[in-house]
């Protein structure tokens, strides 16, 4: 990370005044002055709150250019100035975004501004700032953190696409090596941290995709006490697990999946200390400033729009798979799901969760072969309507895939079989739309056919 003062930007606290917002002829000043503090509260104190839905209500609410009830879009690439002299004062980080002050978009723009600062106020962080994609935001962070040389140690279970990052492009690319660990256990872990190379410490709390849940405070306890950097990836798990409250630094999101829950927009961000932000934003070194992956203002603002109902869909996803998991290991199954108690890490998602939650929305089957899994998947996309055959997850429909084959290609057969992943895994997003028992009726005639076919009994 760069030593250097951030050129061009200091973070805005939630706290930040407008130049832009024209004062109330119908209130006395001090009275607008009060209201509008009630309602731009800090981050800290969103932070404050043990409920992330309680906390994004507490943050800043920021309101249209004339009064709208919804932020304005501000859709422009560069920015004007009054004076001459304002040029230079926010190029040598005079005057920045916390005082209203814009240079280009690729810097900072101030409706993905406001989207980040729902974002930090959802995680609990000081700061956040929103990118183009989920592997835009672990790239630009990683790079931060890490430079040419230094090492990172990181989960044997990982998307695929974080794990061809890790293993094949920063390797050639920065000279940047990885050790994989097996997160849950802690000596292994612990051996694999090179004091004075080791940069950063890197899982996700709920692994992609056969759903093993890090133990965050005894894994962030372990970063701490090595001098590492500890970002995990909560992609799988917004609004069920805090991470940084639990010890983390940094949490990163591929927005794209349950925060979006449309299956339409490409987004990620990076939450984190308010120094970690501003490094990432430097004119000279910031790797976020510098690569340029900028997330439009008009994505930004649909974005905005959906994360206030965030929790209501994340409790029917995780309320579904709950249900659903259920009834699959009734039935005989070989289901894994964080919510059913004969999963290894059940107790331990118990004693980190937010409470009425759940254990997620997604669940995974173990089918044993990849010939049965696709036959599933097959009956319950064309002949039943259960769900789709489609990676990505967070959706409103039920999404499915047969991991190995699909998400997780980008791993070897030993890497796939050191991260638990069987050639017959299917992992299923569990959507919300339509009635339970409907949805849970077409499942059942799938596996019913697949029954009458004597292919569910095969070995």
């Amino acid at each position: 990370m760069a030593d250097t003062k951030p050129q061009g930007f200091v973070f805005p606290t939630n706290n930040a005044t407008s130049k832009k917002r024209a004062e109330r002829d119908d209130m006395d000043n001090d009275d607008y002055v009060a209201a509008k503090k009630s309602m731009l509260l800090s981050s800290a104190a969103a932070a404050a709150w043990d409920d992330p839905a309680a906390a994004f209500a507490s943050a800043r609410h920021e309101f249209g250019e004339h009064g709208g009830v919804n932020m304005s879009i501000e859709a422009s690439a560069t920015f004007t100035v009054m004076e001459p002299e304002t040029l230079r004062k926010m190029f040598s980080g005079e005057l920045g975004a916390d005082r209203d002050f814009f240079i280009y978009s690729r810097h900072f723009n101030p409706t993905v501004l406001n989207l980040s600062r729902q974002m930090a106020a959802l995680e609990g962080t000081e700061a956040a700032y929103c990118t183009s994609s989920g592997m835009s935001a672990i790239s630009s962070v990683l790079l931060q953190l890490v430079s040419s040389g230094d090492h990172i140690v990181a989960s044997r279970t990982l998307y695929g696409g974080t794990h061809a990052l890790l293993t094949h492009f920063f390797p050639r690319a920065c000279n940047i090596t990885t050790t994989f660990v097996d997160i849950h256990d802690m000596d292994m872990v612990r051996n694999a941290i090179e004091v004075g190379k080791t940069k950063v410490l890197f899982f996700e709390g709920m692994s992609n995709p056969t759903l093993t849940v890090a133990d965050i405070p005894e894994l962030s306890r372990i970063g701490h006490e090595k001098g590492v950097t500890v970002v995990v990836d909560n992609t799988f798990s917004p609004m069920v697990l805090s991470p940084v409250k639990l010890g983390a630094d940094v949490v990163v999101h591929s927005i794209s999946k349950f925060i979006s829950g449309g299956a339409d927009i490409i987004a990620g961000v990076v939450c984190g200390p308010a120094s970690l932000v501003n490094s990432m934003m430097d004119l000279h070194q910031g790797s976020l400033m510098i690569l340029g992956p900028t997330m439009n203002a008009k994505v930004a603002f649909e974005l905005a729009e959906r994360i206030p109902h965030l929790g209501l869909r994340m409790k029917e996803h995780c309320n579904r798979a709950m249900v659903y998991a259920t009834r699959m290991k009734k039935m005989g199954l070989k289901v894994i799901y964080p919510g059913l108690e004969d999963h290894p890490q059940h107790e331990l998602l118990k004693s980190m969760a937010n409470k009425d939650y759940g254990f997620g929305g997604l669940l995974c089957l173990d089918m044993g072969t990849e010939e049965k899994a696709n036959r599933l998947m097959n009956l319950l996309q064309n002949c039943t309507q259960f769900g789709f055959m489609a990676v990505s997850l967070g959706y409103y429909e039920t999404l499915m895939s047969c991991s190995g084959s699909s998400t997780s290609s980008e791993m070897n057969d030993e890497e796939k079989a050191l991260a638990g992943i069987s050639p017959g895994l299917v992992r299923m997003s569990i959507g919300y739309i339509g009635t339970l028992e409907q949805r849970w009726s077409q499942f059942e005639k799938a596996i019913s056919r697949m029954q009458d076919s004597g292919l569910l009994n095969k070995k």
